[in-house]
């Protein structure tokens, strides 16, 4: 071997030695995230996928024949599916891109809010100096989404009270009285700030929608189903208010990062199985079904809450309804409880700490105030849920994951062809055409749509008769 021939050995064989060594220590000093969790007093797999399961089986899913309603029996089903794996796929680019940011600055686990700011934080120059208005535009949209579903939650406690006992006392109340009504225990539920003191409010409406869910069910099959006068698939122009109402229904978004930040092992919230995975498919199964049978039951009579279709003066069927009203009611104090944390942290710094209890009495009493007062404007429940659904989850559930995605990959981590790019800008353009025609819809059914849920004694007996 000739000199010249010896260097170039030496220096093939030193630079594969040093890269060799440089991989190594990369590896070695990769930051991972999972090591850093709670190992002693974080979420288990199994109670992880129980808070999950629990989150995405709410009111919702009370909504859901109403949906099928706006679909017909067969598009519903596969629109339901549809959307079932759209809101899968949208959490796991989220979680996903979460993690990876961790990585990358080096902390354990990070918020919704806090992985869109340090996306923008470290991602591409242009977007840099977004990262606080990134944050805080997260930050909003999950207030204003959690406060809004309040106000949908305050509809249907007041709706249910008004249908059960203007019918059974003969009285002639209307729904923004017992609105009004249901503000009084929503203004002590509301105080409370510790949520170890709100568990056993869960506890109890868990028990509760379990029996309301069994009652239903019987109701829902105690008659011949009737498939001949239901289309397969609905008009156009109620489409939007389908998939609005099962974006709302569906969507947790909120409470996936608190949920997956808190687990012991999060390396289990995604693959195949996961408790993502696994969760998801038990919540697409069991909206597909309410959906279908409760439409098929009740067809063009159901309404925004499956539970208000049940029949009046019935013993079993106004248990069922006080029961979920009472449910709802209960769990008020954990939805109010993630947007006021949100906005507490940011607005506690303006005031002296001696008055922070007198503020947050204030606060929160005068949020309770103004949800009912919106309440109050717009009591039909029906395209309220659908204008809820369609701009806040629309946003948050399938554009900023998808975006935030794009960003935290930009550029050359975009897959072949940058796929992954030309499918997250059809998300968006997704997210964005169920924002615009959602709302559209939703409004506009809000406007023309008279109040024609019983007031009555006469009309609930009306209503009886076409229910039985």
């Amino acid at each position: 071997m000739s000199l010249k021939e010896s260097n170039t050995a030496f220096t093939v064989s030193a630079f594969h030695a040093t890269s060799h060594f440089k991989e190594k220590i990369r590896l070695h000093n990769e930051y991972d995230p999972f090591a850093y969790r709670d190992q002693k007093t974080g979420t288990s797999t199994r109670d992880a996928f129980l808070h999950l399961l629990k989150s995405s089986l709410g009111t919702g899913i009370l909504a859901m024949p109403m949906a099928f309603f706006n679909a017909g029996i067969v598009f519903g089903l596969i629109g339901t599916l549809a959307v079932g794996v759209l809101c899968t796929y949208c959490v796991h680019i989220l979680v996903q891109t979460s993690h990876g940011i961790c990585r990358r600055v080096r902390v354990p686990f990070l918020g919704f809010a806090e992985t869109a700011e340090k996306v923008f934080e470290y991602g591409p120059v242009s977007l840099r100096n977004w990262s606080n208005f990134a944050k805080q535009f997260v930050d909003g949209s999950l207030m204003a989404t959690y406060y809004a579903a309040a106000c949908v939650d305050i509809v249907f406690i007041a709706t249910t009270f008004r249908d059960v006992i203007n019918c059974d006392l003969d009285l002639n109340w209307h729904v923004r009285l017992y609105i009004a009504l249901t503000l009084i225990p929503c203004l002590f539920i509301g105080q409370i700030r510790d949520l170890k003191l709100l568990v056993p409010f869960s506890a109890i409406a868990n028990l509760f929608v379990v029996v309301t869910f069994a009652i239903t069910l019987y109701y829902m099959f105690n008659e011949p189903l009737v498939f001949d006068d239901k289309p397969y698939i609905a008009k156009a122009t109620q489409l939007p208010l389908f998939f609005a109402t099962v974006i709302f229904a569906m969507e947790g978004i909120g409470v996936v990062m608190p949920v997956e930040n808190s687990m012991k092992k999060p390396q289990h919230f995604l693959g195949c199985p996961s408790v993502l995975n696994m969760a998801m498919l038990i919540v697409v199964t069991l909206y597909a079904t309410i959906g279908f049978f409760g439409y098929i039951s009740f067809g063009s009579e159901v309404r925004g809450s499956i539970t208000l279709n049940l029949p009046y003066g019935a013993p079993l069927a106004d248990a069922a309804k006080i029961l979920m009203a009472l449910a709802i009611l209960f769990t008020f104090g954990l939805q109010f409880y993630i947007p006021n944390d949100i906005l507490w942290t940011k607005i506690k710094h303006k005031f002296n700490p001696k008055n922070h209890n007198l503020i947050q009495i204030l606060l929160r009493t005068g949020i309770i105030l103004i949800s009912g007062g919106v309440a109050a404007a717009i009591p039909n429940l029906e395209p309220f849920i659908s204008l809820v659904g369609a701009v806040f989850f629309s946003l948050l559930g399938i554009f900023v994951p998808s975006f935030v995605e794009t960003a935290f990959l930009w550029p050359n981590n975009l897959g072949c062809y940058k796929w992954k790019l030309i499918k997250n800008i059809i998300l968006c353009i997704l997210a964005i055409f169920a924002l615009i025609a959602g709302a559209t819809a939703s409004i506009i059914e809000i406007i023309n749509m008279n109040n024609d849920v019983p007031e009555n004694i006469e009309q609930c007996q009306t209503y009886q008769l076409k229910l039985t």
